[in-house]
């Protein structure tokens, strides 16, 4: 069995891992862009910040552990043209421009995603960077060094981790984003005031609500311009978003408008021995019962696992997912999994949600802090469909624990009597689970309660 493999990061190299165990007599020929795999981008502002003192860290296989496996490791190789009707792809070289056609039984694509880049005048400045890969930490690391006034555009989860970075390392930081609020599309606004507010006692200044036009300076950007001001800047970094890398596929396979390609629960494609996983396809979320598109390393890493299992007969399907991701800024422990109140809206799920906010331990003891949660729930089963937590304490773990609630469609009646253990260390009598859901309990009571009597 003649295997061919597009793309080599989370998806990619677990793919092979899994391929080169399963099925020991599999010819892998492995095609990637760049001279790495498996890098842990999510650790770029680990590195930025210091934390990670050597990028070179960031990377969990190698290309000669996957050469002694007998993988054939095609690197610095673009793959140009894939035929997926008759098995036919060509890769190009980057180092010498030759080009070579391959054949293979199986595909898998994990050619992942790439930063949105908006065509926006200036765009191609001397540090204007992008943050994704390898060499986009090592640019951005090198660049910052001799940067003062450095600004970042896009207030997702990797934007708001550069600043916390930058600011930690003296710069004077600017965070743009066109939303009003940072985080927008992954927490409810009582979670992200906290973290505006941390961020501008530390000098961080927040340009939200407003779009970027264009961007000045002589060969070097010197500033930044918006619908709503002029900031100046040494340094840019865009981390506006991601869209898949699948343009090779247009017309040859089922994508969403977005290009995120449809796989079936066994990661199948709508073509026959052709896979995908990773941020290339997209996944069916738990929370809405929909595909949707889902860029996350965790995904990923399932996804390839999956991938390679069915590659001869499917037997191993995907369960779906929730979303779950965790975030810490400064003193701030963020975590999150299923639908926040907007997005389930924009999903058409009607919804309603309760807040418990309370010391987590019982009063008497010497040390405290507080939690606040939110569960949102399906308003006519009370399915949870989706959670959020922040705390200076780390309560994170609590979300994993929903995340599989939503993945077993769990309902807050379920959630408020699961047994959970009590220790005056680490919880109060009524854990903090079993209370928001209570909470929940509670208010459905009283809505049905305030119906009756107006009947």
């Amino acid at each position: 069995m003649k295997v061919a493999v597009i793309g080599c990061t989370h998806a990619g190299t677990t793919a092979i891992k899994n391929i080169v165990e399963l099925y020991p007599d599999a010819e892998i020929d492995v095609f990637e862009r760049n001279d790495n795999v498996s890098f842990l981008s999510c650790g770029i502002a680990l590195s930025v910040g210091g934390v990670v003192k050597n990028p070179e860290e960031l990377f969990y296989a190698s290309v000669p552990q996957f050469e002694s496996l007998g993988v054939r490791m095609n690197m610095n190789h673009d793959v140009i043209a894939c035929d997926v009707t008759n098995k036919q792809l060509q890769a190009k070289d980057l180092r010498t421009a030759n080009i070579k056609n391959y054949s293979y039984d199986k595909l898998i694509i994990a050619s992942g995603s790439w930063p949105i880049t908006p065509p926006i005048p200036g765009a191609d400045l001397e540090n204007v960077l992008l943050c994704k890969n390898y060499d986009h930490a090592k640019e951005i690391i090198k660049r910052s060094a001799t940067s003062r006034n450095v600004v970042v555009v896009g207030a997702g989860y990797i934007g708001v981790e550069l600043v916390e970075a930058f600011e930690e390392n003296g710069k004077n930081v600017r965070l743009i984003d066109s939303e009003e609020r940072i985080l927008n599309r992954y927490l409810d606004d009582i979670f992200t005031s906290p973290v505006e507010t941390s961020f501008e006692q530390r000098g961080v200044q927040l340009a939200l609500g407003q779009t970027v036009s264009e961007f000045e300076g002589e060969g070097t950007v010197e500033k930044v311009i918006t619908d709503k001001g002029e900031y100046q800047a040494d340094l840019v970094v865009m981390c506006i978003g991601f869209r898949p890398n699948t343009s090779l596929f247009n017309n040859q396979l089922d994508m969403l408008s977005n290009g995120a390609i449809v796989v079936d629960e066994y990661m199948q494609t709508s073509v026959k021995d052709v896979y995908a996983a990773g941020d290339c396809c997209a996944i069916y979320n738990n929370a809405t019962k929909q595909s949707a598109y889902i860029p996350l390393s965790t995904n990923a890493v399932r996804m390839g696992t999956i991938a390679a299992h069915n590659l001869v007969c499917p037997v191993m399907a995907h369960p779906g997912t929730q979303g779950t991701s965790g975030l810490k800024l400064y003193h701030h422990n963020i975590a999150s999994t299923g639908l926040t109140e907007s997005v389930a809206s924009l999903a058409g799920v009607a919804v309603e949600s309760v807040v418990l906010k309370e010391n987590y331990r019982p009063e008497f003891m010497p040390e405290n802090a507080e939690i606040q949660l939110k569960l949102v729930y399906e308003l006519n089963t009370h399915r949870i469909v989706g959670a959020q937590v922040i705390s200076d304490a780390d309560f994170t773990q609590a979300i994993n624990t929903i995340s599989v609630g939503i993945a077993n469609n769990m309902t807050i009646e379920q959630l408020a009597l699961t047994d959970f253990f009590f220790q005056p260390h680490y919880n109060n009598p009524v854990n903090y689970l079993n209370e928001v859901a209570l909470k929940a309990m509670a208010k459905e009571t009283r809505k049905t309660k305030q119906a009756a009597a107006l009947t």
